[in-house]
C-alpha cells in the first residue's frame, strides 16, 4: 500500500522540522512538503497531491482559517488537521476551524519539559489521527456480541448522557439546538478535549441551545432543563445524595487515553438512574463509552448511536453497534428528535 501523503503547513520552522521528523519516521507515512503560508499550501495542493494536510491555526499573510476556507471550495474531502495553541484564542479559532469544515486537531506540544516529550505527544497525538483520516488505521476488534434484554419495565427517563470525541463538537451543534426546553431532564455531555476548549464549547453551545450549557464543577446540582459539559482534563460523574444528584469531578486515570472519558459518567449514571437513562454515542475515535454503555443497558437504559455515513470517524458509535447495544442508529440530523421522542414516549406510560 502506498504511503500516506502529507503535507505540513506551519509558519514556526520550529515545529515544520518537528512535525517533519515525526511523520518520516513512520515506515506508512510521508511528508511530501512543507509550507510557510496558507498561499503557498494553496499553490502546492495539487503540485504534491497530499493526502492529508496538517495546518497551522495561526499564521502570517493568510492563516489557517482563510486557508481552509479556500481550501474547502476545491478539495472538500481532503483531511485537514489544524494546529493550535492551548489558549483560549488558540481554541476559538479551532472551534471556528472545525464549523469551517476541519476534520481534526492537535494542539502544539508548548510548555513540555524536553524535545523528546514533545516528539513522543506529537507522535502519541497526530499520528493515529493521520491513519484514522486516511482509512489507514487498523480496525479494532470488534467487541463481542451483546444480547439486549429487551422484557423490563421502564420507567420515565430521568437525564440523557451523550459521548462524542473526533467531529463532537459539529455534532453536538447539530443535537444540542434541536432538544426543546421542554425536555424536563438534564443532560450530561463527556467530548473529549482539553482544558479551555470545552469552556468554549459550552459557550458556544449555550448561545445556540434553548437550554444552558455549562461545563460541570465539583458539587454542582443536577437540574432538569440543563446541559452540563464535563471539563477537559477531569473525569465527570453523577452521585446521588439524600436523593440529589450532583456533579463530582475526579482526577483519577484516564481510561481509553481520555480523561474526562465516556465509560466514567456511563457508569455512575447507570448506578445513580437505572433504567431511567436514554444514552447516545456521537462521532468519535477509540471505543470509549462501550463499556458504560454495557452498564446502562444492563440497567435498562436505551441506547442510540450516530451512523458510520455522518459520522467523522465511527470509532466509538460502530463498537457500540457491533456489540448489538445500540436500540436505533441514525444520522446525526435525527439524532436530537430521537432523544426528545424518547423521552416524551417512556413520559407518557
Amino acid at each position: 500500500m502506498p504511503r500516506i501523503r502529507v503535507l505540513v503547513v506551519d509558519d514556526a520552522v520550529v515545529i515544520r522540522r518537528l512535525i517533519s521528523e515525526v511523520l518520516g519516521s513512520e515506515p506508512d507515512i510521508e511528508v511530501v512538503g512543507v509550507a510557510a503560508n496558507g498561499r503557498l499550501a494553496l499553490a502546492k495542493i495539487p503540485q504534491v497531491n497530499p493526502d492529508c494536510i496538517t495546518l497551522d491555526v495561526e499564521m502570517p499573510e493568510m492563516d489557517g482559517l482563510e486557508t481552509l476556507a479556500e481550501l474547502r471550495k476545491t478539495w472538500p474531502k481532503l483531511p485537514v488537521i489544524m494546529f493550535s495553541t492551548l489558549t483560549a484564542k488558540g481554541a476559538s479559532r479551532t472551534l471556528d476551524a472545525l464549523a469551517l469544515g476541519a476534520t481534526d486537531y492537535v494542539t502544539k506540544p508548548a510548555n513540555v519539559g524536553s524535545f523528546t516529550e514533545a516528539t513522543e505527544r506529537l507522535r502519541q497525538e497526530l499520528i493515529p489521527k493521520i491513519r484514522a483520516h486516511t482509512g489507514r488505521e487498523p480496525a479494532p476488534a470488534s467487541p463481542p456480541k451483546i444480547v439486549r434484554k429487551e422484557n423490563r419495565p421502564r420507567q420515565s427517563v430521568e437525564a440523557i448522557c451523550i459521548a462524542t470525541s473526533t467531529g463532537g463538537p459539529n455534532a453536538l451543534s447539530t443535537v444540542v439546538p434541536s432538544i426543546p426546553a421542554s425536555i424536563g431532564v438534564p443532560i450530561l455531555i463527556v467530548q473529549h478535549m482539553p482544558p479551555l476548549f470545552t469552556a468554549l464549547l459550552a459557550e458556544r453551545l449555550n448561545h445556540a441551545s434553548q437550554m444552558t450549557v455549562c461545563e460541570g464543577s465539583e458539587g454542582q446540582m443536577v437540574e432538569p432543563g440543563r446541559i452540563y459539559i464535563a471539563p477537559g482534563g477531569r473525569h465527570m460523574e453523577v452521585r446521588r445524595t439524600n436523593g440529589k444528584v450532583t456533579i463530582a469531578l475526579t482526577d483519577a486515570p484516564p481510561e481509553n487515553s481520555c480523561r474526562p472519558a465516556a465509560d466514567v459518567l456511563f457508569r455512575s449514571a447507570a448506578a445513580v438512574y437505572g433504567s431511567a437513562i436514554v444514552a447516545a454515542v456521537l462521532t468519535g475515535m477509540g471505543q470509549d463509552g462501550l463499556r458504560g454503555v454495557e452498564s446502562i443497558s444492563e440497567a435498562g437504559g436505551e441506547i442510540l448511536a450516530q451512523d458510520e455515513e455522518s459520522s467523522v470517524v465511527w470509532g466509538m458509535p460502530g463498537a457500540v453497534v457491533h456489540a448489538g447495544l445500540a436500540r436505533q442508529v441514525l444520522p446525526i440530523g435525527e439524532v436530537g428528535p430521537a432523544l426528545t421522542r424518547a423521552v416524551e414516549r417512556r413520559t407518557c406510560r
